[in-house]
C-alpha cells in the first residue's frame, strides 16, 4: 500500500507539474493570438499551429518570407543610416532638386520621413515573426505583408542606387560616421545579438538533427565572437587623452547665417558676427559694368525675384545684369517662402521685415564689414561668361576692390580662385594663398600655399597633422552637424565653414570624445556582460527542456497543448487528485 501511495504521489506530482506548464501556456493563447494576428491575420486560438520539436518553424515559402524580411530588414537599415548621416548636406540636395525641377520642395525631409517609416514597419515584422518563433509557433505572414516588404525592399534598392549615382561622396560621410558612431553600433549590435540568445538558444535544445543544431550553434558564436572583437579594429580620432585635444576649429560663416537669414546678404553676414564667427565665407560675381557682388548661383532665379522683375531673363548669367539692375532686385523675400532650414519662423518681427528687405550686396560692402570687426573672408571668384566686358580682367578688378576701395588688410584675405596665383602673388604678396589641391607639401610651398580648403569628406587626421607641421593650416567646408564638427576637432582642422555658427559655437567638448582607458573599460563591461547573459540564457534552456523530458514522458504534452489536449490532461490529473486524497482518508477508517 506503501509503494502504491508513494508511486501514485510521483505521478501526481509529474501531471501537477505538467498541469502549471498547460495552464501558463493557455493563460498565454491571448498574446499569441495577438502576435499572429498582427502577422499573419490569424486572430482565432484555433488557427494556431504549433511547430513539431525538430521541425521547421515553417514552410518551404514562409521560410522564403522570413528570409525576405531579415533582407529587407538590413537593406532599410543601411539606407535610413545613409540618410540620417546625410544631414548635414540635405540643403545641398533640395537645392540641387530644385535647379532641375524648378520649384521647391523639402525632399530631404520627406525622404527621411519615408525611410524611418519603411524601416520600422518591417523592424516590427522581424520582431513579431521571432516573438512567434519563441512561442512555438508556424509562421505564416500575411499575403499583403509580403507585397509591402517587397515594395519596402525595392524602394530601398532604388532608392541607395539613385542616391549613389548621383551623389557618391555621401558614402564617404557614412565613413566618417563610423569614426564616432562605431562605438556605439558595437554596443547595440552586442545588445542584439544578447537578447537573439533567448529565442536560437530554446530552438537549438529543440532541434533532433545534429547537423542543423551545429549550424545554427557555430553560426551564432561566430558572429557573437567577431561582434566581441570587433573594437580592436576601430579607430576613431576622438578616442584621445583630453591633454592632447587641440583648440576648437575657428568657424567661418558659410554665406553667414544662411539658418538666420537670406545667404550672402549684409544682414546674413551680421548675423554670423552676432553669433561669433571668426571668419566669413562668401562667392563674388562680376557685374557687367564692373562692380564685384555677392552671389552664389549663375542665374538669379534662386535667390532673388528676377522672375517679377525680370521675367524674361530668369535663366540669365547673373554677371550679365548691370549693378543698376542688381539693385532693383529684392534678395530677402525668396528666404520666407521656401524657408530653406526651416527656420524662417524663429526670427522675430522686426527681423523678420529687415530680411524681407535685403538687397544683392556688394563685395566692398563685405569686406569693409569683415575688415570693422576683424575677421577673416574667404570667398570663390567666378570668371564672367564670353562676351562680358570683364571677361579677362575679373582678377584684377577684384584685386583692385581689395587693394584700394576697401578698407580690410590683404592678410586677412584667404585667397581661394586658382587662377593667375603668381600675378597675384607678385601684386599683392599678403594675401593669404589657399587651395582646394591636396598636393605634397613641397609643392605648396613652392607656390606660397598657406592654408588648404577642402570638403570635409576628405578629412583624415594624418594628413591635416603632416600639413599643420609644415605651418600650412586646414579649412573645411560645409560642416553643420556637431557631430562632423566635433570629428573635425578631434582631428586637427583649424578651422571649418559652416552654416550653423550659432549651433557648432555652443559646443564646448567634441561629442563622443573619450579616454583609451575609459573605451577600454566600455568595451570589456559590455562584452563581458553579454557572455554572461548569453551563458546564463543557454543553460537556463538547457535545464528547461532537460526537466521538461524528464517530468512527462511526452513531450506532446507540451509542444500540442492544444485546447483539447490540456483538458484531456486535466481530467487525467483531478482523478488522481481525488485519489490521493481518498487515500489520506483510509486509515481514519
Amino acid at each position: 500500500m506503501g509503494a502504491t501511495q508513494t508511486e501514485t504521489t510521483l505521478k501526481l506530482g509529474k501531471l501537477e507539474m505538467a498541469r502549471q506548464r498547460l495552464l501558463q501556456r493557455y493563460e498565454h493563447q491571448p498574446f499569441v493570438s495577438c502576435l499572429a494576428g498582427l502577422y499573419g491575420c490569424q486572430w482565432k486560438r484555433n488557427q494556431l499551429t504549433h511547430a513539431q520539436p525538430g521541425h521547421c518553424c515553417c514552410s518551404k515559402l514562409e521560410c522564403g518570407s522570413f528570409a525576405l524580411i531579415v533582407l529587407t530588414f538590413c537593406l532599410s537599415l543601411v539606407f535610413l543610416y545613409f540618410w540620417n548621416e546625410a544631414q548635414n548636406d540635405y540643403n545641398d540636395f533640395d537645392w540641387f532638386n530644385f535647379g532641375n525641377l524648378g520649384f521647391w520642395f523639402p525632399w530631404s525631409i520627406v525622404l527621411l520621413i519615408l525611410a524611418v517609416f519603411l524601416f520600422t514597419y518591417v523592424a516590427v515584422l522581424l520582431l513579431l515573426a521571432v516573438c512567434l518563433l519563441s512561442e512555438g509557433q508556424r509562421l505564416y505572414l500575411h499575403r499583403c505583408h509580403k507585397i509591402g516588404i517587397s515594395v519596402t525592399l525595392i524602394l530601398s534598392i532604388v532608392a541607395s542606387s539613385v542616391l549613389t549615382d548621383l551623389w557618391s561622396k555621401e558614402w564617404k560621410t557614412v565613413l566618417l560616421s563610423f569614426q564616432v558612431t562605431a562605438p556605439y553600433l558595437h554596443i547595440g549590435g552586442v545588445v542584439l545579438m544578447t537578447l537573439l540568445s533567448w529565442p536560437i538558444a530554446m530552438h537549438v535544445f529543440r532541434i533532433n538533427i545534429r547537423v542543423r543544431w551545429m549550424a545554427i550553434t557555430v553560426l551564432y558564436i561566430t558572429v557573437l565572437v567577431t561582434l566581441f572583437l570587433v573594437p580592436l579594429g576601430m579607430y576613431s580620432p576622438c578616442i584621445k587623452e583630453r591633454r592632447s585635444l587641440g583648440s576648437a576649429p575657428a568657424l567661418i560663416g558659410h554665406r553667414g547665417a544662411p539658418m538666420l537669414a537670406p545667404e550672402n546678404t549684409f544682414m546674413s553676414f551680421e548675423k554670423a558676427l552676432v553669433a561669433g564667427a571668426d571668419g566669413l565665407e562668401t562667392d563674388v560675381t562680376i557685374s557687367y559694368d564692373g562692380v564685384p557682388f555677392l552671389m552664389h548661383d549663375k542665374n538669379l532665379r534662386r535667390t532673388t525675384n528676377v522672375k517679377d522683375v525680370f521675367p524674361n531673363w530668369t535663366h540669365t548669367s547673373a554677371a550679365m545684369f548691370t549693378w543698376r539692375e542688381l539693385q532693383s532686385l529684392n534678395a530677402g523675400s525668396w528666404f520666407f517662402s521656401q524657408d530653406p532650414f526651416g527656420t524662417a519662423s524663429s526670427l522675430s518681427p522686426d527681423e523678420h521685415l529687415q530680411a524681407q528687405n535685403q538687397s544683392v550686396c556688394t563685395l566692398r560692402d563685405f569686406l569693409d564689414l569683415a575688415a570693422q570687426h576683424g575677421k577673416l573672408v574667404i570667398f570663390d571668384l567666378y570668371r564672367p561668361p564670353r562676351g562680358h566686358p570683364y571677361r579677362d580682367a575679373w582678377i584684377s578688378r577684384t584685386l583692385d576692390v581689395i587693394k584700394n576701395e576697401s578698407s580690410i588688410h590683404s592678410s586677412q584675405v584667404l585667397w581661394l580662385p586658382p587662377e593667375l596665383r603668381e600675378f597675384v602673388q607678385e601684386i599683392d604678396s599678403e594675401l593669404q594663398q589657399t587651395t582646394a589641391d591636396l598636393a605634397p607639401v613641397e609643392d605648396l610651398q613652392s607656390r606660397h600655399i598657406s592654408r588648404l580648403n577642402i570638403h570635409y569628406s576628405s578629412m583624415s587626421e594624418k594628413e591635416i597633422r603632416k600639413y599643420s607641421a609644415a605651418n600650412i593650416s586646414t579649412n573645411l567646408y560645409v560642416i553643420s552637424e556637431p557631430w562632423l564638427y566635433s570629428l573635425a576637432w578631434c582631428a586637427g582642422a583649424d578651422s571649418v565653414a559652416t552654416n550653423a555658427v550659432h549651433i557648432l559655437k555652443n559646443l564646448q567638448r567634441p561629442l563622443f570624445l573619450m579616454t583609451a582607458d575609459e573605451y577600454r573599460l566600455m568595451w570589456t563591461l559590455t562584452d563581458i556582460t553579454s557572455l554572461i547573459l548569453v551563458v546564463i540564457i543557454f543553460v537556463f534552456h538547457w535545464w528547461r527542456e532537460r526537466e521538461l523530458a524528464l517530468s512527462v514522458n511526452s513531450s506532446s504534452v507540451i509542444e500540442n497543448g492544444s485546447y483539447r489536449q490540456f483538458r484531456t490532461d486535466m481530467n487525467d490529473v483531478w482523478p488522481l487528485s481525488n485519489m490521493s486524497a481518498d487515500d489520506k482518508q483510509e486509515p481514519s477508517l
